[in-house]
Order: structure tokens, then sequence, then C-alpha cells
């Protein structure tokens, strides 16, 4: 059970056990100046000289050394085995952006439950940063400042529809399912602009446009999606 809240107005950065650079973690704070941790998370930090809010987790992988230089109150144990630590600690932040270093590269597996945790809290906006690109779920609507050539690649996690303006392969009509038909490796004419149906798209971008990104999922004026029911 999620006993505690990190609560923040500002976006927060979360840290994960996977194959993130102190470089990362920089730019992502310049972005979101709160960090958090999703515990061994908390040893990039530890190396990067960065003071965490917090460190969420059930503690099965930080060291005993870094957990002794976090404050206890900061310490946020959650120790069910049902889901990933980057569920558990995306659970325990309300901010209006997350941004996620060290949660892509490394073990397939926890890549692709990165995605799934995507797709559980697609009502708490969240950026994921690899590293040559940026993966997110697309919001109902999203104008990307995007450039000629520009890889857009849309994957979806479930059936899901859409309308595109900028796209050289249009998305309107399409009805993608990750069994039968899928979108990646489209590409920009210049600006692009999305609309998706559900929350079940992971929108991939060149990783320059973390900014607009973040501007676009932070300001927009747009409805976004509701929680899952259950």
């Amino acid at each position: 059970m999620k006993e505690r809240i990190v609560v923040s107005s500002s976006p927060v950065t979360l840290i994960g056990g996977g194959a993130g650079q102190v470089s990362d973690l920089m730019e992502a704070l310049r972005l979101a100046p709160v960090c958090v941790a999703a515990d061994s998370g908390a040893e990039l930090a530890r190396q990067a000289g960065i003071t965490l809010e917090a460190v969420i987790g059930d503690f099965d992988s930080v060291t005993a050394d870094t957990l002794s230089q976090i404050p206890p109150d900061r310490q946020i144990r959650v120790s069910e085995q049902e889901t990933t630590d980057f569920d558990k600690a995306l659970a325990c932040i309300d901010a209006p952006l997350v941004v996620g270093v060290g949660f892509l590269g490394g073990r397939v597996d926890h890549q692709l439950a990165a995605l799934h945790t995507l797709a559980t809290y697609a009502h708490r906006p969240c950026i994921l940063i690899a590293k040559t690109e940026i993966m997110f779920i697309a919001p109902p609507v999203i104008t990307l400042p995007t450039e000629k050539g520009d890889v857009v690649s849309l994957f979806p996690l479930g059936p899901v529809t859409g309308r595109s303006d900028g796209l050289e392969w249009p998305i309107d009509g399409v009805a993608f399912d990750p069994l039968s038909k899928i979108g990646t490796s489209n590409r920009a004419l210049g600006p692009v602009t999305l609309e998706a149906s559900a929350p079940r798209v992971i929108l991939i971008v060149p990783r320059r446009l973390i900014q607009p990104v973040v501007q676009a999922l932070v300001h927009s004026d747009a409805v976004g999606w509701p929680p899952r029911a259950g």
C-alpha cells in the first residue's frame, strides 16, 4: 500500500536503477528540479551529488550505505512485490509531470514493464529519456515542433485510433493494435499535431524535443486522461 505521496507543484525527476547517466540526470533536473529515486536509482543521485526529496521502493536493490545517507523520513518503503519500483514511485508522486531517467536501456523486461507503467498511470504525465529519443503516452492532443525527416513513432499498447497533421503517412482512420497494426518509423513533414482516442499509444520522438514536450504536457489546456478504472 502506498502510504505517502510526494507532492510537488513543479515537475519531478524520477531516477530508476537502469542505464541512466549523470548527464541524463542533469538534463532532466534542468526541466524537472525536484528529484526522487526509485530504489537503486538513489545510487545515481549519490554519484551526481544530488539531494533526494524521497527514495521509494521495496529497497531490495539500493545499498545500505546509500540509504544511510538519506533521512529516514524521506525513505518511502513499499514492500509489496506485485509491482515494479517504477510503478511504486509513480503511484506515490503527485506532480504536473515526471521526467524519468534510468528506465530505458539495460534489461528488456524492465523496459517493457516501464511501458506498462506509463499506460497504467497515463493520468500522470511522464516522459522517459532514452539515449537518442524520449517516449511518453500520447495525450488526447499534442503539437510538436518537429522538423522534416524527424522520425515519429507510435506504438500502440492496445486498440486505439487517432488523427494527425504533418506526418508523411497520416494516421487518420487507422485502427492501431499491437497484434495487427503499429505506427513505428513514421516521419514528420514539419511540425506535427497528433490526436489519440485513448491512453494507449507510446509516442517516440527525438530527444532534442524534450523541452517543448515538457511544455506541451505541463501547460496544455487540453483535458488529460482520467485515471484508469480499478
